[in-house]
């Protein structure tokens, strides 16, 4: 590893794991951490679980893990040139979508609306539940015992009411606090990842045009110079070098901005880290354009008759889940059935969130189809 900045999480400042472990042999604790991440069982999960379009739209298109990928490589990047831990920003990126539903985003809503009365659903808080509880790899403890500085960056967002409950991982959000420069990084390289493969998907699936997107500045202006440079090219190769490019914009800048304002707050540590605002950011002329592309795509895929019709049977399929395992319990697996007497409403959110999109779809179809059904 490169030399770290003093504002950097490493070892000596790490304020450790839950449990106590031996050190182990050729990798440090938060290399240990990433690996634990790869090797569970929440990470394999997240191949079949929705980005925007469901798994069995297309093979192409991203998903969860796909899309955790992508946010680790920038992530890497970026804390390369900034004398980040690059091993931590890669563990938070790899985790931080572990505790997210099927069906993307409309999959979240219903599980929240269904747990409205029981404390709602937030998956920030669910994938710090995944590493923290639902686990089951150790004979010691339960989850997979990963670094504090993991579990805060996980826990981008987080209810001040389940923060009290939290301990010290949820801390921060009570005192007005910010997490490292890690968590701030992972945060915003998932927004560039996401925005980027958003358009990618959205052109390939037809549902948005070129020609739409001409319009919307940090496309239309790295599409010009794409066609400069390259004259001949078009389709799928023409999107293609658009996009590389505007991530690498979205990349460096956000590298330029956020070395400025860590040298303006003339950091002397971590803790200097914690009290100052946050300063991981964009410029204020691509954090507009980021906004304009953000509305464009929430506007016009996002909202899309399409989208919005798979959105709607995805409420409707965990609705129906949901509603199905509240009223017996005996329609539950029997390991969940255990875990219905503790708290009967978080174990129906544990075993629905862990779902993937397809196991869902089943789930739905083995509960509520009357013509026969071969995979059981």
């Amino acid at each position: 590893m490169h030399e770290l900045a003093p504002y950097a999480v490493t070892l000596e400042n790490s304020r450790g794991r839950r449990f106590m472990e031996e050190s182990s042999p050729g990798r440090t604790a938060f290399q240990r951490d990433r690996d634990r991440i790869i090797h569970s069982t929440g990470f394999r999960r997240l191949e079949y679980k929705t980005q925007v379009f469901v798994n069995h739209e297309g093979d192409l298109f991203r998903t969860r893990l796909t899309h955790s990928l992508e946010v680790a490589q920038l992530g890497r990047s970026v804390a390369r040139n900034l004398r980040l831990n690059e091993d931590l920003v890669e563990a938070i990126a790899l985790a931080h979508d572990l505790g997210h539903t099927p069906f993307g985003h409309a999959g979240q809503d219903a599980l929240n609306d269904c747990m409205r009365e029981y404390g709602g659903f937030e998956h920030n808080l669910q994938s710090l539940r995944v590493v923290d509880v639902l686990e089951e790899h150790y004979g010691a403890f339960d989850g997979l015992n990963l670094c504090f500085e993991t579990r805060e960056g996980i826990l981008k967002h987080c209810a001040r009411k389940n923060a009290q409950k939290l301990g010290d991982v949820g801390e921060r959000f009570l005192i007005n606090q910010r997490p490292s420069l890690e968590a701030q990084l992972a945060n915003l390289t998932d927004e560039i990842a996401y925005n980027n493969h958003d358009v990618d998907d959205g052109l390939r699936s037809g549902l948005i045009s070129q020609e739409q997107l001409e319009n919307i500045a940090i496309f239309g202006r790295h599409l010009a110079l794409a066609k400069k440079h390259y004259p001949g090219i078009s389709g799928r190769r023409l999107i293609r070098e658009t996009v590389r490019r505007m991530i690498n914009t979205l990349v460096r800048d956000l590298t330029r901005q956020s070395a400025a304002n860590i040298a303006n707050a003339c950091l002397d540590g971590l803790p200097a880290v914690r009290a100052a605002p946050c300063l991981i950011d964009f410029s204020a002329a691509v954090r507009q354009e980021q906004q304009e592309l953000k509305k464009f795509l929430h506007d016009h895929l996002y909202r899309h008759y399409k989208v919005v019709r798979m959105s709607a049977k995805a409420r409707h399929t965990i609705q129906m889940l949901f509603n199905a395992f509240h009223s017996d319990i005996r329609l539950l697996p029997p390991e969940y059935q255990t875990k219905y007497h503790e708290d009967k409403h978080q174990a129906i959110a544990d075993y629905i969130a862990g779902m993937t999109d397809r196991y869902a779809i089943r789930e739905y179809q083995r509960l509520f189809a009357i013509d026969e059904i071969k995979t059981y």
